[in-house]
C-alpha cells in the first residue's frame, strides 16, 4: 500500500516537471526569433522617378533572411498603406507617391520565426522635373510683300525646334545704310501696313517663340528701303531731319534724303550757338537713297559747343551732279 502511494506521488511530480520543462522550452523558442535593436532607414532623395534603398537595422538571434515592403504614408507619416510592387530592397518613386511620405518594414526570419520593424518616414515626396528646352530657331522668320508706302508687309515665324506653343511678333525700321534698328510701337501682329512715315527705312520683324522651356528671340532680314507711292524725280536733293536728340555729350541727328540720282551722297552738317564761330562736319551715305533714305548720324560737338544752351543742326546734302539741297535745321536746348 506504501509502495503504491510512492509511486503515484513520483509519477505526480515527474508530470509537474514534465509541464515545467515544456513552458521553459516554449519560452526559450519564443526568445530565439528575430528581435530589433535599430529600426531599418531609408536612403536615397524622396521625389518621383528616384530611387530610394532600405537598410535593414540591427537584429538579435542571427536572422537568416530579410523582406522588404514599401508603405505609402500621409504626410504625418499615419495611415500608411502598402506599395504595390514595392517588395524589394530598393523602391523608385512613381507619381502616386508625391506629397505623401514613405515607409519600409523589415521582416526578418530565422528558424525560430519572424518579426517586422518599420522605418522612420521620408520627407514629403516632390513631384518629378520635367526639364524642357527653349524653342531653338533653324530658319529665320520671313517677310512677304512689298516695301512700299500703303503696302501691307506679312511676317511668317520661322522655322523651330521645341514645338513653341505660341509666337510674338515685333516690327523694327532700320536706318538705310547701317542696322540701327528700333521698335515700331504697337507694331506687334503677323501683319504690318507701311504708313508714310516708314518712307526711306528699311523694315524687319523680330519673332519670339515660346514653350515651357522658355523663350527665343530670331530675326527676319532687313527688307529693301520703302519706296514711296509714286516716283520722286527733283532737280536737286532734298533733306529732312526726322529727329535729333542729346544722348549724354553726344548728339544723334536722323534725317531722310530724297534724291532720283540712285547715288550716294555728300553731306555737310553744321553746329552753331549764339555768340559762337560755326562749326562744318562732312560725311556721305553709304547706300544711296533710292528714292529715298532715312539716315542717322552721330558725334560729339566742339568743346565750344557743350555745355547748357541752344543747339542748332543744319544739314545740307550734294548729288554727283553737284546740286545741293535746300538747308534742314533743328533747333534745341542742350542742358
Amino acid at each position: 500500500m506504501r509502495s503504491s502511494w510512492r509511486g503515484r506521488v513520483a509519477l505526480s511530480a515527474f508530470v509537474a516537471l514534465s509541464a515545467l520543462f515544456a513552458v521553459s522550452g516554449a519560452q526559450a523558442m519564443r526568445n530565439a526569433v528575430p528581435v530589433n535593436t535599430a529600426p531599418p532607414a531609408v536612403s536615397g532623395t524622396p521625389k518621383v522617378g528616384q530611387t530610394l534603398t532600405a537598410s535593414n537595422g540591427t537584429w538579435s538571434n542571427a536572422p537568416t533572411s530579410f523582406t522588404y515592403q514599401w508603405l505609402r504614408c500621409n504626410a504625418s507619416g499615419n495611415s500608411c498603406v502598402n506599395v504595390a510592387n514595392g517588395t524589394q530592397k530598393t523602391y523608385t518613386l512613381v507619381g502616386a507617391d508625391a506629397a505623401h511620405t514613405m515607409r519600409v518594414r523589415v521582416t526578418a526570419t530565422n528558424v525560430d520565426g519572424s518579426s517586422s520593424s518599420e522605418s522612420a518616414q521620408t520627407a514629403a515626396v516632390a513631384p518629378a522635373t520635367t526639364t524642357i528646352a527653349a524653342p531653338k530657331n533653324t530658319a529665320v522668320p520671313t517677310i512677304s510683300g512689298t516695301a512700299k508706302v500703303d503696302e501691307t508687309l506679312t511676317a511668317a515665324p520661322g522655322t523651330w525646334s521645341g514645338s513653341p506653343t505660341s509666337y510674338a511678333y515685333q516690327w523694327q525700321r532700320c536706318d538705310a545704310d547701317v542696322a540701327a534698328c528700333s521698335n515700331l510701337v504697337g507694331a506687334t501682329t503677323t501683319t504690318y501696313a507701311v504708313p508714310a512715315a516708314d518712307l526711306g527705312y528699311r523694315l524687319r520683324v523680330v519673332v519670339t517663340a515660346k514653350n515651357a522651356g522658355g523663350s527665343t528671340s530670331a530675326t527676319s532680314e532687313i527688307t529693301t528701303v520703302v519706296a514711296p507711292v509714286t516716283p520722286i524725280t527733283n532737280n536737286r536733293p532734298t533733306v529732312a531731319i526726322v529727329g535729333v536728340q542729346f544722348i549724354g555729350s553726344t548728339i544723334y541727328v536722323h534725317f531722310r534724303i530724297c534724291d532720283d540720282s540712285a547715288t550716294n551722297l555728300a553731306i555737310r552738317e553744321t553746329d552753331s550757338r549764339p555768340g559762337k564761330l560755326s562749326y562744318n562736319r562732312h560725311f556721305a551715305t553709304f547706300a544711296p537713297p533710292r528714292p529715298c533714305g532715312v539716315y542717322t548720324r552721330h558725334w560729339l560737338p566742339v568743346a565750344r559747343f557743350r555745355g547748357t544752351g541752344r543747339y542748332t543742326v543744319t544739314l545740307r546734302a550734294t548729288d554727283k551732279s553737284g546740286l545741293t539741297s535746300l538747308p534742314a535745321r533743328r533747333t534745341l536746348t542742350h542742358g
